[in-house]
């Protein structure tokens, strides 16, 4: 069947809703996404100041940090779609801090984003499909160090940088503003090597780079979940798949395990997510229990 054929699902159950409940589930606010951040954030400055300071055990500190350093990346996705927050502005200033820290330029990575909600699991047009799943274990494994993606978006950042991206989903109009935002993120970074290098200090190598560099692998699996081995159809219920999963592993991805309500309906905020998964549960057709259960059985399905 094409996948238009497969369209059906998501969107008859969108067009059903009534339209008092479209808008309260689309209702934006402030409160919970500044509660959110607060304390997500908070915890990472926290952790970081321990790091810095060298209490006992330090070490032990460096993961959880980078678990929960890499996951800001689930806040800026939602300030991307301009949910997090009422007013636009501070989605976007929200998103270029997280972006800065996570090595990804915020509005290169809204247009990537945009395009994968638009052709969510279409080989030829979602641009996260340009590079393929892993389908075997050196490519698995390779896949969860995390290091491709750092070096994909250190090509990126200098690639925007000297005005040559090419990516088909940036128009033409926006590469000189993507290049001022490579431009100001590069002279951002240097200007804290050079910072570090004069004050003699490693606090940043310990407390941001390393951490991330070990948290990565974790936030590569939590989102091979959310598409990996999903059919390539235009089914928003059935091309995402929703991971019922513990309410902490909710907490810190911002509910985005409830993925395949997010592509559903992209402008209901995070904080709406678990009403709109108490309508649509069961309508979803790909779903899976746990993280752990989804690893287990992907990795059953790695070849040599």
């Amino acid at each position: 069947m094409s996948r238009a054929g497969h369209a059906a699902g998501h969107a008859v159950f969108v067009a059903a809703l009534p339209a008092a409940t479209r808008k309260t589930l689309t209702a934006k606010a402030d409160g919970p996404a500044a509660l959110r951040l607060a304390l997500h954030g908070g915890a990472v400055a926290g952790l970081g100041a321990l790091i810095a300071a060298g209490v006992p055990g330090w070490g032990w500190l460096l993961l959880p940090q980078g678990v929960l350093l890499v996951f800001l990346f689930t806040a800026m996705h939602e300030c991307l779609h301009r949910t997090a927050f009422a007013t636009a502005r501070l989605n976007d200033r929200i998103a270029a801090a997280l972006g800065f820290l996570l090595l990804l330029p915020p509005e290169w990575f809204r247009l990537f984003h945009f395009a994968h909600h638009r052709h969510t699991q279409d080989p030829a047009r979602d641009p996260e499909l340009a590079s393929p799943k892993p389908e075997t274990w050196p490519s698995f494994v390779w896949h969860l160090t995390g290091l491709p993606l750092w070096a994909s978006l250190v090509r990126t950042l200098l690639t925007n940088a000297v005005g040559r991206n090419a990516d088909p989903f940036v128009p033409a109009a926006a590469r000189p503003q993507l290049a001022r935002e490579a431009r100001a993120m590069l002279a951002g970074y240097a200007a804290l090597a050079a910072l570090s290098v004069a004050a003699g200090s490693a606090v940043l190598l310990w407390a941001w780079v390393v951490p991330a560099l070990l948290g990565q692998p974790v936030l590569r699996l939590y989102l091979l979940a959310e598409h990996g081995r999903c059919p390539q159809v235009a089914d928003m219920f059935e091309n995402s798949r929703t991971t019922v999963t513990a309410r902490a592993v909710r907490w810190l991805a911002w509910n985005m395990p409830y993925h395949a309500e997010h592509h559903a309906m992209p402008a209901v905020p995070f904080h709406r997510l678990p009403e709109l998964h108490a309508l649509a549960e069961d309508a979803l057709k790909t779903t899976e229990r746990g993280y752990a259960g989804f690893a287990a059985r992907y990795a059953g399905g790695l070849g040599r």
